[in-house]
């Protein structure tokens, strides 16, 4: 037994493994980046999804706020009007001057609905009686609207 020798410690420098061994190791590497690389990209669509999202919320946002100050500056306007056409013209009532300023939006729209290229036919109850209905139907909305803020 003395002509027994011990090995204690090899340094493999070189492997061969056999060539299935080595296709299905690269298979599995393959394997695995594809699934981080859909993961990440799914990740990008969804942080695009949600960005897109934010920014109509914003800008939805935005236009309500420009449409409030719109029809704020409308109203404000109007209540300037309706004061200086009832202090400058006696015997006129703010109901008088209400009236008026609705029939020349009507006509101004009818106007616009005309001059504009996209329309292609409009149809609208006109007549001396029509305008009336339409002033009356705007001052009854804008009542209804005011109490139901009430």
């Amino acid at each position: 037994f003395s002509n027994l020798t011990t090995l204690i410690q090899t340094l493999i420098v070189d492997i061969e493994p056999n060539e299935r061994v080595k296709r299905a190791m690269n298979e599995i590497n393959t394997a695995a980046r594809l699934r981080v690389a859909a993961n990440e990209k799914a990740e990008a669509e969804k942080i695009l999804q949600i960005k897109k999202a934010e920014g109509d919320a914003e800008s939805k946002y935005l236009a309500g706020l420009g449409i409030a100050r719109q029809r704020q500056a409308i109203v404000d306007g109007l209540r300037d009007s309706v004061l200086a056409f009832s202090e400058n013209v006696p015997g006129t009532s703010s109901k008088d001057v209400m009236d008026m300023v609705l029939v020349t939006q009507y006509f101004d729209t009818l106007k616009e609905i005309g001059a504009s290229s996209k329309s292609n036919s409009v149809f609208v109850p006109h007549g001396p009686g029509a305008v009336r209905d339409i002033a009356s139907q705007c001052r009854d909305g804008l009542l209804q609207g005011s109490m139901a803020r009430s």
